[in-house]
């Protein structure tokens, strides 16, 4: 029971400190700043350095999207590295074995990579994309 107990304090503490947690990542321009909460959430976006001006709104759309999906993955590795020692067997009580997390279905596939990305293989290339196919629609092109 003393190992339960110390098991669900360490897991109260472990949600304690997520609630605070946040993420912060800059686009690769380095033209947007994305902060997210523990959720996933964004919870801010800066411009910087005026680059925005430069830039057409497909460009941008996709910098706030690419930084915003970089943060998110940032923070579930955060979110699993924090629940990982509760996923182990107890040394002191073989019957708990650890609780079996699929991080996969909580956060998608993009969590488990390696952080390498593969060309032609990012959501952001794809919005930009499509951004700019609608706007050559719009002009006739």
């Amino acid at each position: 029971m003393a190992e339960l107990e110390a098991t669900q304090e360490a897991v109260a503490r472990a949600e304690a400190e997520l609630r605070e947690a946040s993420c912060t990542v800059r686009s690769r321009d380095r033209a947007v700043e994305v902060t997210v909460g523990h959720q996933g959430e964004l919870t801010g976006l800066r411009f910087l350095d005026g680059k925005y001006r430069t830039m057409t709104a497909g460009e941008l759309a996709g910098s706030v999207l690419e930084a915003a999906e970089r943060a998110r993955t940032q923070m579930a590795r955060q979110v699993m590295e924090t629940f990982e020692p509760f996923t182990r067997p107890s040394d002191a009580v073989p019957e708990m074995t650890g609780m079996d997390v699929d991080w996969r279905a909580i956060f998608g596939p993009a969590v488990l990579e390696d952080g390498t990305e593969r060309p032609g293989h990012r959501a952001s290339d794809r919005l930009r994309d499509e951004i700019h196919e609608d706007a050559e629609d719009e002009h006739g092109v």
